[in-house]
């Protein structure tokens, strides 16, 4: 690889490094969060990948190892798309918005297309609340981490203008 391919592969190397601290962060959150509020694990996420794998998925069945991989990879994956954005110039605070938006649609969209999960808009409104903080925490760490080991080398000028 050479030029632009191995400067985005660097980057979004550097975006699956952000994205793992980034769920970290979301992680302690979660912990603390939960230990204050009590409220219990969710297991949604190791449904949906169990299904997404073709494996039998159960509504009353904890799997804690798949909440984990669930959990970690999709951080990591969100987080190599953040490395690309931060070396493309897409960076900062609308960003990091932007980010904590795809992470709730990622999760949403698998939930949902797969059953495991309810559309948010069936959720209480708690519930819905504590989500998108944590999610906005993983996306805040994530873009922190992201825009500080991704220096903005393929920042384009092409299209700044409608013609």
């Amino acid at each position: 690889m050479t030029g632009r391919r191995s400067v985005l592969a660097r980057a979004a190397l550097r975006g699956v490094a952000a994205g793992l601290l980034g769920t970290a962060a979301m992680t302690v959150g979660e912990l603390v969060e939960q230990r204050l509020t009590h409220r219990p694990d969710s297991h949604i996420p190791a449904r949906t990948l169990r299904l997404l794998c073709g494996r039998p998925t159960s509504n009353s069945a904890h799997y804690p190892a798949w909440n984990h991989a669930m959990h970690w990879l999709t951080g990591a994956t969100l987080g190599a798309l953040r490395g690309i954005w931060s070396v493309t110039g897409i960076r900062g605070g609308s960003a990091t918005a932007a980010h904590t938006v795809i992470r709730l649609a990622f999760d949403q969209t698998l939930e949902n297309a797969t059953g495991a999960g309810a559309a948010p808009s069936l959720w209480p409104a708690g519930e819905k609340t504590v989500d998108y903080l944590h999610k906005g925490v993983y996306a805040l760490v994530t873009g922190l981490a992201s825009d500080a080991l991704n220096e903005p080398l393929l920042v384009s000028t092409a299209g700044a203008r409608s013609h």
